[in-house]
């Protein structure tokens, strides 16, 4: 079950959104347990991003998605969100960080958290993974940053999956993969050849009338794609968050 959370008060003050609202989604039984804020798509908050959330909260994890469209919606926010998403920094940057500090207030959180992000939320989770703020980081289908081994030193340990057939993201896997082992962080990167963007979501996105040309490209759910790397991504939350939750 999902409850809406109102994050405004650690947003506000920070010099970020005024106004923040986010999806938090609890495991079963009693905790405490580790947590990850999760980055939805560009296309915003939808029934497939919830569903995102409550499945981490089934695999054991306090599951928190900030809405990054909060003040004014996918319209007004797309544009400047994704130039924020490559740029490093920013409100969006900001907001994230409110969600994790969220997280960390909840005493049934252990005080790991990790963060996963799908398409312009993988390129978030990328660019947030170096700083220390997060114990591991999951980015699907995010464009990798310019400068690739700046962004990415000091990293914590990193699991992506991209697409073959995705157009927008040609080599990015294998671009990535290089990096962070030039730069020994610890990782695991796959492509999956007949794969396309947003492969990972359980129903089609989008306006209706812009879903056949989605398609074209390629663009949407691959259920035997999407249930390795699911079992990749649970595989290496637990073994990094687990981990960071015991060394605490």
């Amino acid at each position: 079950m999902t409850e809406r959370v109102d994050l405004s008060r650690l947003s506000a003050p920070a010099g970020c959104s005024g106004r923040l609202t986010g999806y938090l989604a609890r495991p079963e039984g009693s905790g405490p347990w580790p947590a990850v804020v999760v980055v939805h798509e560009a296309l915003g908050v939808d029934d497939v991003m919830v569903r995102q959330t409550e499945r981490l909260a089934r695999a054991g994890y306090l599951a928190l998605m900030p809405d990054l469209f909060t003040q004014g919606g996918v319209r007004r926010c797309l544009i400047p969100t994704m130039r924020a998403s490559l740029a490093g920094h920013g409100r969006a940057y900001q907001d994230i960080a409110a969600a994790r500090t969220f997280l960390t207030e909840i005493p049934d959180c252990t005080g790991a958290v990790g963060i996963i992000g799908f398409c312009m939320g993988g390129a978030f989770a990328l660019m947030s993974a170096a700083g220390g703020a997060f114990d591991v980081a999951s980015a699907n289908y995010g464009m990798l940053p310019k400068e690739l081994d700046r962004a990415l030193s000091g990293a914590c340990p990193v699991v992506a999956s991209y697409g073959g057939r995705d157009r927008m993201l040609k080599g990015a896997a294998d671009r990535l993969d290089a990096a962070l082992d030039r730069l020994g962080v610890a990782h695991d990167v796959k492509e999956y050849p007949e794969a396309g963007h947003a492969f990972l979501n359980d129903a089609e996105v989008g306006p209706r009338l812009l879903r056949p040309l989605f398609r074209v490209t390629g663009m949407g759910p691959d259920p035997e794609a999407a249930a390795d790397a699911w079992r990749r991504i649970e595989t290496f939350l637990d073994t990094h968050l687990n981990r960071s939750a015991t060394a605490g």
